[in-house]
């Protein structure tokens, strides 16, 4: 996989050519990123080759992810994710500067190419990976996922002047049921006292009366690393004024796509 680098201007007639030679797949590719900030190389595998097995899926990302790289439309960033494995599997893909002028004919959110700070980095793989666990889950017929949306796209005004900042919304639908969900990616970074009033602001806009996305409150998921984030988070929530148990939800962030699937068969 070709180096790191920082993202550089590019000439109108290497951006005609890139666009003539774009498949499907490519561009594929090039929305998920936009739309998630970052991505894995594993993560993009998961999304975009399914169609594959093997050794063949593995060369064919690689060969993939090699040449929209060498076109400046991903950005490959120089920290690492994902433990010992080599290669574009634990490689963190950014847009460069190619990718992000042929989004912006079209889209309607095109993110900035570069790289963020490396704890930053490591939260926004954190919530990419929610996204594919849920396109998976979603695949295997457990739900439909109607609608995802990293932050900031999902922030909400909470009515007094205020945003509501989740790191994700998620829409889960069996065809007879939609469930509406906030989620809170929390990686141990912040104390739990910082946690404690950053869910005390969902519970002030839930006693406000405050409307959230289609009229309504979305149920808030925490997802948390391990054992014991999850249940210091857990005493955390006992701890908190109504309606507490009923909005709040945690669970490990590895198990948060099967857990949100059990709520159709509650």
């Amino acid at each position: 996989m070709t180096a790191a680098r920082t993202p550089t201007r590019v000439r109108s007639g290497h951006m005609v050519w890139v666009a003539e030679r774009l498949g499907e797949r490519d561009r594929a590719i090039l929305e998920t990123v936009n739309r998630l900030h970052l991505a894995t190389g594993l993560q993009l595998e998961r999304l975009h080759f399914t169609e594959l097995s093997g050794r063949s899926r593995v060369v064919s990302r690689s060969r993939t992810l090699a040449r929209l790289v060498s076109w400046r439309v991903l950005l490959p960033l120089p920290r690492r994710v994902g433990g010992p494995r080599r290669g574009s599997t634990v490689t963190v893909f950014a847009l460069d500067t190619a990718g992000a002028r042929l989004l912006k004919a079209h889209a309607g959110r095109v993110r900035r190419p570069g790289a963020p700070g490396e704890r930053v980095m490591a939260h926004i793989v954190a919530v990419s990976e929610l996204y594919v666990s849920l396109v998976e889950f979603a695949c295997g017929g457990r739900y439909n996922l109607r609608t995802f949306q990293p932050e900031p796209a999902c922030w909400w005004p909470d009515g007094r002047g205020g945003v509501l900042k989740p790191d994700a919304f998620a829409v889960l639908s069996n065809g007879r049921v939609d469930h509406l969900w906030w989620v809170e990616v929390d990686r141990s970074t912040e104390s739990l006292p910082t946690l404690r009033r950053k869910l005390r602001t969902y519970l002030d806009f839930v006693n406000q009366g405050g409307r959230g996305p289609r009229g309504g409150v979305p149920r808030v998921l925490v997802t948390v690393l391990d054992d014991a984030r999850l249940t210091a988070v857990q005493g955390l929530i006992r701890g908190l004024p109504p309606p507490a148990a009923e909005l709040f939800f945690v669970s490990m962030h590895d198990h948060a796509a099967l857990e949100l699937s059990k709520w159709f068969v509650r």
